[in-house]
């Protein structure tokens, strides 16, 4: 099924005029974050300023789909160069969820030896590395940190997740049992495709496992750092059913998970093969409560710029007394909340990632702000840390107190408070 949606190209991007899954070109716009630089192009410590592409970031919303999407589509190749600098072992929240992960669908349905688990958007391998031991496994990905996975010994294919590749996949190793897409299924285009193609790869009785931000938990802690060129679409179990409903398959399976501040993984498969769960049910009609209306997505931006000035408003205070303020990490999210809020390196003296990060020599993007090795803050003990990580807080702090840091910590979210 070809995706309907309309849109108008204008080089490196297009604009979106009609949702994304069902085609409606009754779009309401519900938030407008400002024109934001893409995550992932840094500049260089050093350089002089110059001239830095950004793109409108704008929330939309379907009543006919309860889809929320972006207004507007980057080339990919923008948004996900190959030096992608995003490596998913690094993070122990996303080790642990996979290896929870892969201990889940082994626990609820069968999946034997012999069996092919292909995961989209691969990486360095870290979820496959669960499976391979015991089941065949391909990874595919764009981006050049593959190649650490075929070191590991998972075989995997560096390129995007198109129509050839599938023809190559099926070719060469045959259907696939499961098929993963964590944390990407929202980034590419043209989903009612992407569908068919998984589709075309899965076996009758396969399943198809999606792990992506999830909307109530953006809108119940004000997520809006989340909101970048990457995420084309935020999904509620509402929208992806309606999306799965047009292809013929059910959600057997839903659970809210607390990866990337809040998401939610979906197991789906070929309507009428599986029995579906109650749990499905349940949060389908929480979210009939909570968030299936334009009133909901209005009060969350407003809530949003009250978050905003009230987290200048601690940062005057701060500044005004001379107090210096260094970042914690510098994960995709710090980039939208630094450039919608406003902070320059007059406010925020660096982003500090640990060592060997791949970003430490750059700037936050459409900032001179730049990071720096995490060391710095224990040497030069700032009296204020500001956690852009803010999601794993409770993880970070206890850590970095135990490092030698002795100053206080800013939450920027929900609430901005010092701690």
């Amino acid at each position: 099924m070809a995706n309907e949606g309309k849109t108008f190209n204008t080089g490196t991007s297009t604009v979106t005029k009609s949702c994304q899954i069902s085609g409606s070109t009754n779009l309401i716009s519900v938030m407008f974050l400002g024109y934001l630089p893409p995550v992932n192009k840094l500049n260089t410590v050093g350089q002089r300023p110059k001239e830095q592409a950004s793109y409108p970031a704008e929330l939309l919303y379907c009543p006919d789909s309860h889809l929320v999407q972006l207004g507007l589509t980057v080339d990919p190749k923008i948004l996900f160069p190959a030096e992608y600098p995003y490596t998913s072992s690094t993070t122990k929240i996303i080790r642990d969820n996979f290896k929870e992960l892969y201990d889940e669908v082994s626990h609820l349905y069968r999946i034997n030896p012999e069996d092919l688990v292909v995961d989209i958007g691969s990486n360095d391998g870290n979820l496959l590395s669960n499976f391979k031991d015991n089941h065949r496994v391909l990874g595919i990905t764009p981006e050049e940190i593959g190649a650490q996975a075929i070191e590991k010994g998972i075989p995997t294919v560096i390129d995007y997740f198109t129509e050839n590749v599938v023809e190559q996949v099926l070719n060469v190793y045959g259907k696939a049992k499961i098929i993963t897409a964590t944390n990407v299924f929202a980034h590419i285009e043209n989903v009612n495709e992407v569908v068919s193609m998984i589709l075309k790869l899965l076996e009758d009785d396969g399943i198809f496992i999606s792990e992506s931000h999830y909307l109530l938990s953006l809108i119940e802690t004000l997520q809006y750092d989340t909101i970048y060129h990457e995420h084309l679409r935020y999904y509620s179990l509402t929208s992806l059913k309606y999306l799965f409903d047009r292809h013929g398959i059910d959600i057997i399976y839903a659970k809210r998970i607390p990866t990337h501040g809040g998401s939610i993984r979906v197991y789906a498969a070929r309507k009428g093969v599986y029995t579906v769960t109650d749990n499905v049910e349940e949060i389908l009609l929480e979210e009939k409560e909570k968030i299936n209306s334009v009133d909901s997505l209005i009060e969350f931006r407003n809530k949003v710029v009250l978050s905003k000035l009230q987290l200048y408003s601690l940062l005057l205070e701060i500044k005004d007394k001379g107090e210096r303020v260094y970042g914690i990490s510098a994960p995709s999210r710090a980039s939208t909340l630094i450039n919608y809020v406003g902070l320059d390196d007059g406010i925020i003296d660096c982003v500090l990632e640990i060592k060997d990060s791949y970003k430490i020599g750059s700037y936050i993007p459409g900032t001179i702000i730049p990071i720096l090795e995490e060391s710095l803050l224990f040497d030069d003990q700032p009296e204020y840390a500001i956690i852009f990580s803010w999601h794993i807080a409770d993880e970070l702090i206890p850590k970095l107190k135990q490092k030698g840091y002795k100053g206080k910590f800013i939450i920027p979210l929900p609430v901005p408070k010092i701690v």
